[in-house]
């Protein structure tokens, strides 16, 4: 468990309480978002840019890396109803997606932020109201707010009570405090969630790679790789056999990235840029695309004991993309037949692709954008 920061004028034992016995997302979210905005230098903040923090910050979890935030979630389903509906891609970048939720004006997208706020604004600061009663937060929102501004030290208090309009005030001892321990606290919350998303999905690898905007992957020993076998022979791609060149040249994870959240050599293969662009993050069809793709692998392996050029690259590449002894004698030891290599390969990946399949990528078909 995280220490958090002293203070001789602030309650920090109840602090870290804020996330004690969670069954939701909410809370995690709501003061990720009070955090972002008191850095940025703001103290007085209304429902409305809060609950627009939460989406934009679970934005990727949800409709990049299909992360569940939780059983009947209302966050995750509100980020999958605007991505639905807006045209913002799932790797859109953060301001976009606030100016999107800013003019946007859903009736559908207003009355499922709203149900965001019947809870978590209060509820999160119980740590610091442990004297009230069940039936005191059975109240209606205008009056549980006023009943919570009457208790002292509270981390905010709560004006202009109206819906969504609502402002929280955050208390200045407490903004001093989260700014001067930002980044502990930063880490703190990110701990929180990587248990409490990990609880959640349990199948899913790489959960800390996919709480922050997808980054660009740096593939070049693999693409130099690939480049020394394409000046021995010609090399297609396994989705439309189009012939590659050092121009068109991109390499494709098969299962998704968003998914894996690694490289790792045995699911990266070449293809065309626009194809890769195409394909996005969905999940190739297996039944029509693994048995090329176990093809153009066993080729790959094929060039790498033929040549040593071939195999010098590949050297490279090992060092950084095979991170598996047990792999790598599975499907990178010599003498091993097409069988055996294509009997490994689906091995290794077939599991993999059947969970992110569960976790809800879609079948794609390069045939189908022709």
């Amino acid at each position: 468990m995280m220490q958090l920061p002293y203070s001789e004028n602030l309650n920090i034992e109840r602090l870290g309480r804020l996330f004690d016995k969670m069954s939701e997302s909410y809370k995690i979210f709501w003061f990720q978002a009070i955090l972002n905005k008191v850095i940025s230098g703001k103290e007085t903040l209304t429902y409305q840019e809060l609950i627009n923090e939460m989406i934009a910050y679970s934005w990727y979890m949800v409709s990049e890396y299909k992360l569940n935030l939780g059983p009947s979630d209302t966050l995750e389903a509100l980020v999958h109803y605007i991505y639905e509906i807006s045209g913002l891609k799932s790797s859109e970048k953060k301001v976009n997606i606030l100016n999107y939720l800013e003019q946007c004006k859903d009736k559908k997208m207003a009355d499922m932020k709203r149900t965001l706020t019947y809870f978590v604004p209060y509820h999160l600061q119980a740590p610091f109201v442990e004297a009230f009663s069940g039936s005191e937060w059975n109240l209606s929102k205008p009056n549980l707010a006023m009943r919570m501004n009457q208790e002292k030290r509270l981390m905010y208090y709560y004006s202009d009570i109206c819906g969504m309009g609502t402002s929280i005030c955050v208390r200045p001892e407490w903004c001093t405090y989260i700014r001067k321990n930002q980044e502990i606290l930063k880490g703190w919350i990110q701990y929180n969630l990587i248990m409490y998303l990990q609880r959640r999905n349990p199948n899913v690898p790489g959960i800390s790679s996919k709480l922050e905007p997808p980054q660009d992957r740096k593939l070049n020993k693999v693409i130099k790789y690939w480049k020394t076998i394409m000046e021995i022979t010609p090399v297609s791609d396994i989705y439309g056999n189009e012939v590659l060149t050092g121009e068109t040249l991109s390499i494709d994870h098969f299962i998704p990235w968003s998914y894996v959240a690694h490289d790792e050599f045995w699911n990266l293969h070449p293809t065309t840029k626009s194809i890769n662009s195409s394909k996005s993050n969905n999940l190739p069809e297996w039944n029509k695309y693994f048995p090329v793709l176990c093809d153009k692998e066993f080729f790959s392996y094929q060039m790498m004991w033929k040549y040593d050029v071939v195999h010098k690259e590949f050297l490279k590449c090992s060092r950084e993309h095979v991170n598996s002894d047990d792999i790598l004698m599975k499907l990178y030891r010599d003498n091993l037949s097409k069988f055996e290599f294509g009997e490994n390969l689906e091995r290794i990946l077939l599991p993999i692709y059947n969970a992110a399949r569960n976790a809800g990528f879609r079948d794609w078909y390069y045939d189908d954008l022709k």
